[in-house]
């Protein structure tokens, strides 16, 4: 538990708050297992494509970050739907608590997952350190601006591994713009929610980015580009 001073009209007070750790597991070993449904939009952007595999996150080892700070690496592995296939490296990526936030590190771009305090409604811009100009041929525009904000902290949520108590609702975005019923104009669509269980982690994500691009001499028929992705937690250790 983690006491917050802090001032308002000359009043000071102590706010009492859960601290960062208390909302994931940083043990090596720990693990947990999801069903990914990975979205993405295939021959030339004509087709949406689902694709369920299992995935499973492992708490490698800590290091110091470039900035002198504990960091853990956790690698995640996986396999077909079904399990049967052998477990492969998918990726590495690493996560950094501090007094004030839990960032989380993918593909070289630096998210603040969390943030104090625990309450219902605050809201921080959770991917301020992320360049969101087009760089490298990587257009990153669409995770500007997104305002992070807890909802409905301490429900229980349900995932596959069964009704989860004590969790909590991060909603990330729910951008749209253009009439996605219309063929001939451009649309979009940014929604993003996380769900963390207390003394757990993660326990369900859904990530859903595209963008359409209307017929023209090129493309006739018109086209999305974009992906996907869902997570929910069939167990952890």
């Amino acid at each position: 538990m983690l006491f917050i001073l802090f001032s308002a009209c000359q009043k000071k007070g102590i706010y009492q708050t859960d601290q960062v750790t208390d909302w994931v597991q940083l043990q090596p070993g720990k693990t947990i297992t999801y069903r990914m449904d990975s979205t993405n939009y295939t021959y030339f952007g004509l087709y949406t494509t689902v694709t369920t595999y299992t995935v499973q996150d492992v708490v490698d080892t800590t290091f110091m970050d470039n900035l002198n700070r504990p960091t853990w690496r956790v690698i995640r592995y996986i396999t077909d739907s079904t399990q049967t296939q052998p477990w492969q490296n998918l990726e590495t990526y690493t996560v950094t608590p501090t007094i004030q936030t839990l960032e989380v590190d993918e593909n070289n771009l630096r998210y603040i997952k969390l943030s104090l305090p625990f309450t219902d409604g605050f809201n921080w811009q959770g991917n301020s350190y992320i360049g969101t100009s087009q760089d490298n041929n990587l257009d990153l525009s669409y995770l500007a601006g997104w305002n992070y904000y807890y909802d409905s902290i301490g429900a229980s949520y349900n995932v596959i591994a069964g009704t989860i108590p004590n969790t909590l609702i991060v909603r990330q975005a729910d951008d749209y713009g253009g009439d996605s019923s219309d063929i001939s104009s451009p649309s979009y669509r940014n929604y993003s929610i996380e769900v963390y269980a207390k003394g757990v982690g993660l326990i369900y994500k859904d990530f859903l980015h595209w963008f359409y691009q209307p017929p023209n001499n090129t493309n006739p028929a018109g086209y999305k580009t974009g992906y996907g992705i869902r997570l929910n937690m069939i167990g952890h250790n």
